[in-house]
């Protein structure tokens, strides 16, 4: 078979993130919101099995690193995609299974959440790990962040809209557990049929040497030496707390405090399309700016728009979505800042240390962003809570209040937080070349 062009091959590759983005976005958008306004969670009780979900899934994601950089599978990272396609499509099935009440219900509902999380892990690391790999070009590597978030972004729009209608139209009937179950199918489905594609298609530009695999003390060791990789992803995290308090709050908010389940899930499909749009914009500013100073660019917009939604009540739908239209735009520069960076921070890491470890950096990336994720859903949880939210019924104008504080003022201090961070990496403008320069000679 004759070899794909290079960009060709960068792009079929990004395209697995589609799949990848079909589980991930109904997991970020929707699962929070199945446990309490579908299966009937109480808020702490739901928050705090997701924020247990998501902290096994960053320890899931190091473990799956590791194996990464110790075992180089036999016939190549495509067939680990192809492998692990299915059972990743099955997990995906049980988490959204409404499988019955009580105690019993209640564990196999956790259980359905960790294996989940476990194949995810599984099969995405190594995909993460296949980046490096596929390009040593810092330029290819933009690119195909660039086009792994269009991707993303293009998944993150047909979860957001197609959700509730196409449960409902495989279901037969109104929103309801099943509905949410039946979404899951269909998105099991295509994610298995893509990546099964991906797998088959990949081939790599470049392997690097592999001398004998450092242990996981020495990897770690590694990565708390590499103070690119540490300071990308303090701020990362702190980016991550925001991000994921302001969009798990958005179904609320339109329930809640404007009164419109479908002008909910629109807002959250319009985020979507306006990243799609958004990411070809920052790709170019990353050229003419550099990759860090992009991430002051957009983090001191997006504060400065939280700052605007503290001070000023949103009461419309339309205003509303329009808000969150602009901040999704500028959150995108944020996830390409990083998902620029990460890549560049392994030969830092090797100029640093003489060690390279690329599974232990998208690994320990994973847990970190993981970590983030399930401790912005319990701040999230323990605000919603604490303000006296009960899944539905009307909220008192004090509950509304107190909810609304808790949107706005977490992701404006976890910004600041990353801004500060991130005055301390030195990647900055041009440092990669000459890293990648360096350890060529």
């Amino acid at each position: 078979m004759k070899p794909l062009p290079m960009k060709a091959r960068l792009v079929l590759f990004a395209f697995g993130d589609f799949a990848f983005n079909l589980y991930w976005q109904s997991i970020m958008l929707f699962l929070l919101f199945y446990y309490t306004d579908a299966l009937g969670l109480p808020m702490t009780t739901a928050a705090a099995i997701y924020t247990a979900a998501s902290i096994w899934d960053g320890i899931a994601n190091f473990i799956a690193g590791a194996v990464t950089d110790r075992h180089q599978p036999k016939r190549g990272y495509g067939r680990v995609l192809i492998l692990g396609s299915v059972p990743l499509g099955l997990a995906c099935i049980l988490t959204y299974a409404p499988l019955g009440t009580g105690a019993a219900g209640l564990a196999l509902v956790v259980i359905g959440h960790l294996l989940f999380r476990t194949a995810y892990a599984a099969l995405n690391v190594p995909y993460l790990a296949m980046g490096a790999r596929i390009s040593v070009d810092s330029r290819d590597r933009a690119f195909v962040a660039g086009a792994r978030m269009l991707f993303g972004t293009l998944a993150w729009v047909v979860v957001a809209r197609g959700t509730v209608p196409i449960g409902m139209w495989l279901g037969g009937g109104p929103v309801a557990a099943q509905s949410y179950l039946w979404a899951a199918v269909l998105f099991a489905v295509l994610g298995t049929a893509i990546l099964m594609l991906v797998g088959a298609t990949y081939r790599e530009d470049v392997v690097p040497a592999a001398p004998a695999p450092p242990s996981v003390r020495v990897s770690v060791a590694s990565l708390l030496a590499n103070r690119a990789f540490v300071t990308l992803n303090l701020a990362m995290m702190a980016m991550i707390v925001a991000v994921t308090v302001l969009n798990k709050s958005v179904l609320y908010y339109f329930k809640y405090f404007l009164g419109s389940n479908d002008a909910g899930q629109s807002a959250l499909a319009w985020m979507g399309v306006v990243s799609a749009v958004a990411v070809p914009a920052w790709m170019l500013l990353q050229r003419w700016l550099g990759t860090r100073a992009l991430w002051f660019v957009a983090a001191i917009a997006c504060m400065a728009g939280l700052t605007l939604f503290a001070a000023v009540h949103i009461d419309t739908p339309v205003a509303m979505q329009l808000f969150l239209v602009g901040m999704q735009a500028l959150i995108v520069g944020l996830h390409f800042a990083f998902w620029a960076m990460l890549p560049n921070t392994i030969e830092y890491g090797e100029q640093a240390t003489g060690l390279r470890v690329e599974g232990a950096v998208f690994g320990a990336a994973a847990l970190l962003q993981r970590v983030a994720i399930g401790l912005a859903t319990a701040i999230l949880g323990l605000g919603f809570d604490s303000a006296g939210y009960v899944a539905n019924v009307q909220q008192s104008a004090a509950t509304l209040a107190a909810m609304r504080w808790t949107i706005a003022l977490v992701p404006l201090g976890a910004l600041a937080v990353s801004c500060g961070l991130m005055l301390l990496n030195p990647l900055g403008k041009g440092a990669h070349a000459r890293i990648v320069k360096g350890l060529e000679r």
